[in-house]
């Protein structure tokens, strides 16, 4: 009896001890599954059914085995979102989170180790140590981290943990469009040949674009041409050869106001690869800073909406498709620094994706908690037809939704542009009788114009238009400047299901 006894003593506490040791990576480690992933074609219709039906699609709606395989389709590379556990409501309080006090460190380390020693243990022939498996930087200034992970069981035991906000694969993307989608808004030419009706020339000889008629900009220029604010651009940077966002920036009509040129975005995988500074290598950036931004001169080229507001360029991205994890960790990075920009106002983003990312949202609240006018574009797109709903980050409750619309007298989204019940504002970006016949921008370099359109065009247009209504009164909250964007807008108070306010009239919102 008493050897029984010393039996049942020794099992218990044995018990004791395996309870003692990290329960779930005991369950990660004896769960190593060596099943197939789920294939990419059920993955992808599972995606858009989830769209068609609620209009976005987070990963957190999808089983632990759907979310490894997405994981083996792309790069295994999974968004990890941390917490110390207990903590709540941190999408309201993302802002006042100090990551290096202990309790945040020891969340995250508990986290990785847990990851690491799983992989280990499942693995003992890889050999994994930290610096295979994880790619943030341990300074990264937001609440999450980007972590490949191997094993399904793995996943299902980070989603159980309270320290863990969600488990993401950060590089998935659908199989359709893909390679139309890799180098997607890069490539952008001078056009020599712009009909005159097209733009229009004024002192002391600068174009400007005939769509800013539409939206009476040229009129709100008697009032205000954003003096005083500043606008962060998070895109794929700016053209170094462009003068006019380069030395020529405060010149002409646009003088006492300054530019700033930062990258974020990182092309290496490990966390010592650095960000390869702010030169725009896609075109995309500088044609977006152009429309907000362009200085009025003597030199022939186009205006900007804004022409006397100040700049905050980050080169966040590589394309405007946030579809690998650098590209949204680039993104959330900018984020972050325009938040705690005491001088920014304004944050116009003209990227975005048909997933949600939680660690671009953590951005987003960071900079919308401190006060910031965040617009989104509402998505372009020439490849995705069976779903052209707004995209993330523009169903964002935080953002400011814009899409492009055709002129006429009818309202209709312009050939490429999507729509939606998120859409909050519309801009003129395209002629009814001319696809081809777009708004005018700022080239690579020179004073030629060339042309842009779609929804991250028409975003970066009222994002200027914001500037100007805000300069009349820099003292306004973001909800004043707002309010008086629906006051001149066309379907105001009424909202259109896909066109949201409708077109704002420039001059009547900043008088």
């Amino acid at each position: 009896m008493r050897q029984i006894r010393h039996f049942i003593v020794l099992v218990v506490m044995g018990l004791m001890v395996l309870s003692c040791n990290k329960d779930s990576f005991q369950e990660a480690a004896v769960s190593k599954q060596t099943n197939d992933p789920q294939p990419q074609a059920e993955i992808d219709q599972f995606v858009l059914d989830q769209l068609e039906a609620n209009g976005v699609f987070k990963w957190e709606i999808a089983d632990d085995h759907m979310i490894w395989s997405a994981g083996m389709h792309s790069d295994q590379v999974m968004a990890i979102g941390y917490q110390p556990a207990g903590e709540t409501n941190l999408k309201e309080k993302i802002h006042e989170v100090d990551l290096k006090t202990q309790a945040w460190t020891e969340a995250r380390k508990k986290v990785i180790d847990f990851i690491v020693e799983s992989s280990q243990s499942n693995h003992p022939d890889a050999h994994y140590k930290i610096d295979d498996l994880l790619f943030t930087r341990s300074n990264f200034p937001l609440p999450f981290f980007h972590i490949k992970v191997v094993d399904e069981g793995l996943i299902s035991a980070l989603r159980k943990m309270p320290e863990v906000r969600y488990v993401e694969p950060a590089s998935y993307t659908m199989n359709e469009g893909t390679n139309d989608r890799s180098d997607a808004g890069c490539g952008i030419s001078q056009d020599n040949s712009i009909p005159s009706a097209d733009y229009t020339t004024v002192s002391p000889n600068a174009k400007v674009p005939w769509n800013f008629y539409q939206m009476n900009i040229p009129q709100a220029w008697n009032t205000s041409k954003g003096q005083g604010i500043k606008i962060c651009i998070i895109d794929t940077g700016t053209s170094a050869n462009q003068s006019k966002l380069g030395s020529q920036f405060s010149s002409g009509e646009s003088t006492g106001r300054s530019i700033e040129r930062i990258g974020t975005f990182v092309p290496g995988i490990w966390p010592w690869s650095n960000a390869d500074g702010p030169n725009d290598d896609c075109g995309h950036g500088t044609q977006m800073t152009g429309l907000a931004t362009a200085p009025k001169t003597s030199a022939g080229s186009s205006v900007g909406v804004a022409y006397k507001s100040s700049l905050l360029a980050i080169r966040g991205t590589d394309d405007v498709w946030l579809n690998w994890w650098r590209e949204k960790e680039g993104v959330a990075d900018g984020l972050y620094i325009a938040g705690n920009r005491s001088d920014v106002k304004i944050i116009s983003m003209s990227l975005g994706d048909i997933f949600w990312s939680s660690t671009v949202a953590d951005g987003v609240y960071y900079a919308y908690n401190k006060g910031k006018m965040v617009f989104a574009a509402a998505g372009t797109s020439t490849w995705f037809t069976s779903w052209v709903g707004v995209t993330f980050p523009g169903t964002m409750s935080e953002t400011v939704t814009i899409t492009g619309i055709k002129d006429g007298s009818s309202m209709q989204k312009c050939s490429t542009c999507h729509s939606g019940s998120a859409v909050d504002f519309v801009a003129v970006m395209q002629r009814a009788s001319d696809n081809e016949r777009t708004s005018l921008t700022l080239y690579l370099n020179g004073n030629t114009p060339a042309r842009v359109g779609g929804s991250s065009a028409a975003t970066a247009t009222t994002a200027g238009i914001a500037a100007l209504v805000w300069a009349t009164n820099p003292g306004q909250t973001r909800a004043q400047v707002l309010q008086r964007m629906k006051n001149a807008s066309s379907n105001y108070p009424s909202r259109n299901s896909e066109f949201g306010w409708g077109l704002i009239d420039a001059a009547a919102a900043v008088n």
